[in-house]
């Protein structure tokens, strides 16, 4: 059969016309899906990393994530286990364990007197006029 005849069947069968919509319009909601769940898929992986300490999202590249799936609640079921195998084999990727606050807070200290040897000749002068005042 050529193709001129399967159109010109197709345009006298209606039926036959939706139904090849019909299956087109399947494919095309199922490549949609698809593309979704891997966008779904790789957002909750960004997360995971995120909070495994990755230096570089790119690093989430080197995952085979064809056995990934999602689970009922919408999450990549074994992200977790993911990055712990990627932190293995790629440590690179990670940065070291880190709080929020990297430096340690100073001690607190009573603050300390300016030394007469310290200060110029014009804050000592000021100083010894104040303190010759409240003497008084």
């Amino acid at each position: 059969m050529s193709d001129t005849n399967a159109t010109a069947e197709l345009a006298a069968d209606p039926i036959a016309e939706l139904r090849a919509r019909a299956e087109a319009l399947e494919a095309k909601l199922a490549e949609t899906e698809q593309g979704a769940q891997s966008r779904l898929i790789r957002a909750e992986l960004k997360v995971e990393a995120l909070r495994a300490g990755m230096v570089d999202l790119d690093g989430l590249k080197l995952l085979d994530l064809t056995n990934t799936r999602l689970n009922k609640d919408g999450e990549v079921e074994n992200a977790a286990e993911l990055m712990v195998q990627l932190r293995r084999s790629k440590p690179w990727l990670f940065g070291g364990s880190s709080s929020s606050s990297p430096a340690n807070v100073p001690p607190s200290q009573a603050p300390r007197q300016k030394l007469a040897t310290e200060m110029t000749d014009e804050e000592y002068r000021t100083a010894r006029a104040t303190l010759l005042k409240h003497r008084v």
